[in-house]
């Protein structure tokens, strides 16, 4: 049936290609979509779609990428929105090629105008946070943040590479709109830019991505066959590796666990990009612990490379203290700083201001970095060395202090409850409790009349001078 669509109205066999192999993966899960595209007329080379239901990591986002970029214009637009799920495009997508009842004409129309657009529908949480780092790194340029207003009065140049990163403003399910009237808005700034582009006839490669889905759904392993009560318990995440534990054949006293541990380089105006994660977790690690230490007061954990990123001797040490803190009454740990060293030389990043727990629990954050929403920041700002570095850890956790079996505590997430959508709604709904309050009070300030006029007495007369 697909193939007769094709050939019944090849205008759009790109977005039917584009529907298709979105409805295969089945469930939008923790991942995010991408999707890669050329200015009109200009072909991308073809690469082949990943199976349908698999989940693509940084390290095959890394090959795309290097595939696509190696013959794609080298003006880069990505257009990089907070939230964004696969389910959005099959919910609020054109049906059949319908752009009247769609949430994404322009996007559409850009996909079938390019050659041969490339489609990553499930992304991993984490590809997604490294995904600039590695358009740095192909590219040999940092990121420029634009809006349509300013990338108007900008005049590229074709044979520059330039990474345009394009902040699309509304955030689906925000409370403030609807989801459908959030991505339509970020259509439009869409719209806006290709119409810059291709008013001003440079060609370009445009990325559509986001840094997390929104609408997280955890899929029930197929090996469940239980029943009964067990079907209301929620099923637990299998973690392809265990944490890294200090010390490894005693009680440890540190776990650290992550995704990726991404760190990039700045070098002859290039970036360069390695994972540390497969090097540090697994069943055969690539890493040593010396330096390593931990005491009731202070832990420092330090993980020691070979040949990483050019430099024989390479190091990232997280060093986290605990104490005592009147105004909650109770013991906090702080991971006081990152250091990254390397032949002899380091740069070091606090991350006390944000990054801190309940000295019985352990931190989680799904991405720690110190580019865009940085937790990390370089302890001297006037340091230009830190400037040189990147790092971008997804799905971070780690525990210093009261470590008591081979598994995390309580994780203490750094994403807060309190949202500033919860905060309007609460504040909203103040107002309209003190107004409802003020109309009781009120009405029961209310008083009949105890005199009334005598119907049968004799009427009032006024006299009137003539």
């Amino acid at each position: 049936m697909a193939v007769s669509w094709v050939s019944a109205a090849p205008a759009i066999m790109v977005f039917l290609l584009f529907l298709s192999t979105i409805l295969s993966t089945g469930s939008c899960g923790d991942q995010v979509p991408l999707v890669l595209w050329s200015s009109e007329g200009y072909p991308l080379p073809r690469q082949s779609p990943p199976p349908a239901g698999s989940v693509v990591s940084a390290a095959q986002l890394d090959s795309y990428l290097s595939s696509a970029l190696s013959a794609a214009p080298q003006n880069t637009l990505l257009f990089l929105q907070d939230e964004l799920s696969v389910d959005d495009f099959t919910v609020f997508g054109g049906v059949f090629g319908n752009k009247q009842d769609s949430a994404f004409p322009h996007l559409e129309s850009a996909l079938q105008a390019s050659s041969s657009p490339l489609v990553l529908p499930a992304l991993s949480w984490g590809g997604s946070s490294a995904i600039l780092p590695l358009l740095q790194q192909h590219l040999g340029t940092p990121p420029l943040y634009l809006d349509p207003t300013s990338l108007a009065q900008l005049r590229l140049n074709a044979s520059v590479p330039t990474l345009l990163v394009i902040h699309l403003p509304y955030k689906a399910g925000s409370g403030l709109m609807s989801p459908r009237d959030a991505l339509s808005g970020n259509d439009v700034v869409i719209g806006q830019v290709l119409d810059i582009m291709k008013a001003q006839d440079v060609l370009y490669t445009a990325i559509y991505t986001a840094l997390k889905p929104s609408r997280v759904v955890q899929d029930l392993s197929e090996g469940v066959q239980s029943i009964g009560r067990t079907l209301l318990q929620a099923p637990v995440p299998v973690d392809p590796y265990p944490p890294l534990q200090f010390p490894k054949n005693a009680t440890p006293c540190i776990l650290l666990w992550a995704e990726s541990l991404l760190v990039s380089v700045q070098r002859d105006n290039k970036w360069e990009t390695v994972d540390l994660g497969p090097l540090t977790f697994g069943t055969s690690p690539n890493v040593t612990l010396t330096n390593t230490m931990c005491n009731t007061t202070k832990t420092r954990l330090v993980l020691n490379y070979q040949d990483i990123l050019q430099f024989k001797a390479f190091s990232l040490t997280f060093s986290m203290s605990q104490g005592f803190y009147p105004v909650s009454a109770r013991n906090w740990s702080t991971l006081d700083f990152v250091e990254v060293e390397y032949d002899g030389l380091s740069v070091v990043f606090n991350g006390s201001r944000n990054i801190y727990a309940p000295v019985e629990y352990s931190y989680h954050c799904q991405s720690v970095t110190n580019i865009r929403d940085a937790l990390l920041v370089p302890f001297n700002p006037k340091d230009i060395a830190a400037s040189q570095w990147m790092l971008s850890f997804s799905d971070f956790q780690i525990q210093g202090f009261n470590v008591t079996k081979l598994a995390f505590s309580y994780a203490n997430d750094c994403a807060g409850f309190f949202t500033p959508g919860i905060w309007m709604g609460l504040l909203t709904s103040l107002l309209m409790l003190l107004i409802l309050t003020y109309g009781l009070h009120m009405i029961t300030q209310l008083r009949t009349m105890d005199r009334f006029d005598d119907p049968k007495g004799p009427a009032i007369s006024v006299p009137q001078n003539e």
